[in-house]
């Protein structure tokens, strides 16, 4: 930090276990992640390339190369592997991974219809290569999961090696964990926390609104997802109170740290 100031809620630091951010990059270009990562690399502490597009992002070993450099991990979004699995290419989807050293990957079903003994089946698997994000909810709005499903999920997911599981939003926040109009569903994420710890969990929180919702509910050190790469420090003002939004939420003994 470059002055001090008391009453800063404590940051866990990287490499991190939770506190997470999660930036989506939806296709920087190389001089864009190189900027992101000279401003941003020390809040950011993976970095997903959103659904598929790196099937057809310019130059991608070089993109990866710019963020492993900045010690920021990256991983292929949950639809790419979704569209390997709907074609049967589960096997060239880990030989992809290996192609490009990646060291995690994501799971998920929100755009197929997947049998769950089927789903932890390929988390399993992948968990022997690299460490596994499993993605949990639908990217349908009409398709409403209840809380007591979201838990068994989790749970599940978890016990067969995801590292973390994420809370589907999409990258505009409209869908699963959330009502169309962004709105959080509050007692979705308030019963899912009564069986699941929250260090387990990487909420998807595109919107400001969402974000501080979040870090008001379970303090400085949430996991968060999805944060667009200009977001990153914003978001790290969040956390530590020095936004308009959480500015009191801190001080004098309140809060979470």
């Amino acid at each position: 930090m470059n002055y001090t100031l008391t009453q800063i809620p404590e940051r866990t630091v990287k490499p991190r276990q939770y506190g997470l951010t999660m930036a989506m990059d939806k296709g920087l270009s190389l001089r864009e992640a190189e900027d992101f990562m000279s401003t941003s690399a020390a809040y950011v502490d993976i970095v997903k390339l959103g659904w598929a597009t790196s099937f057809v992002t310019p130059n991608l070993a070089d993109k990866i190369r710019i963020y492993k450099e900045a010690g920021v991990p990256v991983y292929f979004g949950g639809t790419l592997f979704e569209a390997f699995v709907i074609r049967n290419q589960f096997d060239d989807y880990r030989k992809l991974l290996d192609k490009y050293d990646l060291q995690y990957a994501e799971v998920s079903d929100g755009s197929i219809d997947m049998k769950q003994e089927d789903k932890l089946s390929y988390i399993q698997q992948l968990a022997t290569q690299v460490t596994v994000l499993s993605e949990v909810g639908s990217k349908d709005e009409a398709k409403i999961i209840p809380p007591y499903k979201w838990i068994q999920l989790m749970k599940a997911e978890l016990e067969a090696g995801a590292w973390k599981v994420i809370g589907e939003a999409r990258e505009g926040g409209t869908v699963g964990l959330f009502r169309s109009s962004g709105e959080v569903r509050q007692g979705l994420v308030e019963e899912i926390l009564t069986q699941v710890p929250f260090e387990s969990i990487i909420w998807e929180a595109p919107q400001k609104e969402q974000q501080v919702w979040f870090v008001k509910l379970l303090g400085a050190n949430v996991n968060l997802g999805n944060i667009a790469p200009h977001e990153s420090i914003p978001l790290e003002t969040i956390r530590l109170g020095l936004r308009g939004d959480t500015f009191m939420h801190f001080l004098n003994g309140n809060g979470k740290h």
